[in-house]
C-alpha cells in the first residue's frame, strides 16, 4: 500500500514538475534518471581502459609523472556531453557527476584495470570561484569513483593558488606556462609511496593534469593516475 502511494505522489510530482532529460531536454519517463534512454545509448564512451595504451595516455607520452591515464566519455562539440557538462557546472546537477562517477567506477571496478588506489584527488577550484560557484564540479564524480575502488577522497589535497580565466584557446606550451606555479601540496607527507588517481571533467591539451601530477610528485615515491569525465577527440 505504502509502495502504491510513493508511485502516486511520484507521479503527481512529476506532472506539476516535470523531470526532462539533461541531453535532449525530453521529458523523462518512470525509470529513467538524468538521460532518457536515447540519449544514454548515444553517449559516446571511449572504452578506453588503464590496462591498454590509448589516446589520453598518448597526450602525456614524454613525461613520467603520469603512469596511466584514461578517460569516460568524448566530449564532443555541441553534443551529449557537452550539454551533460554545461548544467553540471553552471547549473548545479552535481547529480549529474554521481551519476558518472557511479557509471565510470563500476566499469573499472568490474574490470579490475587499476593497481590499488590509495587517494582520488580532484583538480581543484582556486578559493574564489569555489565561494562563488559553491562546488567542485568534479568533487562527487571523485567522491562515486573512490566509493567503487575504494579509496579514499581528498578534497583538498591539491591548493590551486591563482585565479587564472579559461585557457581552452591557448596552444599547450602557453598554457604549461601559465599553469607551472598554480597549484601546491597541503601535507605532502600524507601522499608519500601512495597511488593517486587525480579526477577532472574534461581533458583537452592534458596541462593541467600534467602539472596537477608534476606537483603531487613533490611528495616521495607517489605513483599517479589520471582520468576525467570526458576527453576532447584528438584531431
Amino acid at each position: 500500500m505504502r509502495s502504491k502511494l510513493s508511485n502516486i505522489l511520484n507521479d503527481i510530482i512529476s506532472i506539476l514538475l516535470p523531470r526532462v532529460c539533461f541531453g535532449c531536454n525530453a521529458r523523462l519517463n518512470r525509470g529513467e534518471y538524468h538521460l532518457c534512454t536515447v540519449c544514454r545509448n548515444q553517449l559516446p564512451l571511449t572504452e578506453y581502459s588503464f590496462n591498454v595504451e590509448n589516446a589520453v595516455d598518448r597526450i602525456f607520452f614524454g613525461r613520467n609523472t603520469i603512469k596511466k591515464a584514461n578517460s569516460f566519455l568524448f566530449f564532443i562539440e555541441n553534443g551529449i556531453v557537452k550539454s551533460l557538462i554545461h548544467h553540471l557546472k553552471y547549473r548545479n546537477q552535481q547529480q549529474i557527476g554521481t551519476m558518472l562517477g557511479d557509471w565510470h567506477g563500476q566499469i573499472i571496478k568490474e574490470n579490475n584495470y587499476l593497481d590499488k588506489i590509495d587517494y582520488i584527488i580532484p583538480v581543484p577550484l582556486h578559493p574564489k570561484k569555489m565561494k562563488k560557484r559553491g562546488y567542485n564540479q568534479v568533487s562527487m564524480f571523485g567522491m562515486r569513483l573512490a566509493h567503487h575502488l575504494d579509496a579514499e577522497f581528498l578534497e583538498n589535497a591539491l591548493v590551486k593558488t591563482a585565479n587564472t580565466k579559461t585557457q581552452t584557446k591557448k596552444g599547450r606550451i602557453g598554457r604549461w606556462q601559465n599553469n607551472r606555479a598554480l597549484y601546491i601540496l597541503n601535507d605532502p607527507l600524507q601522499l608519500e609511496n601512495k597511488n593517486i588517481l587525480i579526477v577532472d571533467d574534461v581533458i583537452t591539451t592534458g596541462a593541467t593534469m600534467q602539472i596537477c601530477a608534476n606537483t603531487l610528485q613533490e611528495a616521495k615515491g607517489v605513483t599517479v593516475y589520471v582520468t576525467s569525465m570526458a576527453v576532447v577527440p584528438l584531431t
